[in-house]
């Protein structure tokens, strides 16, 4: 095992994934971000590994159209020397300006992942805490169930509300998901603007693949 912490040496990306065929082979433990159009995703990886500008954000919701994979700097990938994990970034969904049929190839896409990838360990669904779960989000919550793939669900942007709200909709978001079977009971709050609940999310990954993060 690696003596350095997860998040305590730089991270760098690896390839964009356009489909099944490309993904890298298995190997390291995953663990995938998924969330709406405009949650804040690519904000909230590049906080997480402290690295502006590793995910790339975007005014135009919809903008990655890939399975993103990130990695911690220094391995060579080879046998004996792979990393202790990967980060994977995965197109937003729930945009509704997109073609159909780009959305139809994500969602494949992102489908054909989340059933088939042994080394999957979590995935992390953003929830805009200024919105609260909505029915596309639900969907996806849906899919995971099914696919009995272990998720864990983080508000975003907490600091655009006042800190009463984010206790009631954390409140709220654990009863919403008390009763699914996937679902991990903890629902963590984060805010990339202001570095909230960053170290919180860290130590989960951490747990998830058996790593000190």
């Amino acid at each position: 095992m690696d003596a350095k912490p997860l998040f305590g040496r730089p991270w760098i990306f690896i390839r964009g994934v356009p489909s099944m065929d490309f993904l890298p082979p298995e190997g390291p433990l995953e663990v995938a971000f998924a969330g709406r159009s405009n949650v804040g995703k690519s904000s909230l990886i590049n906080a997480l590994v402290a690295k502006k500008g590793l995910a790339r954000t975007s005014n135009t919701p919809g903008r990655t159209q890939e399975l993103n994979y990130f990695v911690p700097d220094g391995y060579s990938g080879q046998e004996g020397d792979m990393p202790p994990m990967a980060i994977v970034d995965m197109p937003g969904y729930g945009y509704a300006q997109a073609p159909k049929a780009m959305v139809d190839n994500w969602t494949k896409l992102v489908f054909d992942y989340l059933r088939g990838r042994a080394t999957l360990k979590r995935v992390y669904v953003l929830i805009d805490s200024r919105h609260g779960i909505k029915k596309n989000d639900e969907d996806v919550l849906d899919l995971l169930d099914k696919a009995a793939v272990s998720y864990q669900i983080v508000l975003t942007k907490t600091d655009k509300i006042k800190a009463p709200g984010v206790v009631k909709l954390l409140a709220e978001t654990t009863e919403k998901i008390r009763k699914r079977p996937a679902a991990f009971p903890e629902v963590l709050a984060t805010s990339s603007e202001k570095a909230g609940g960053i170290d919180d999310l860290r130590r989960a990954i951490g747990v998830a693949v058996g790593q000190p993060a």
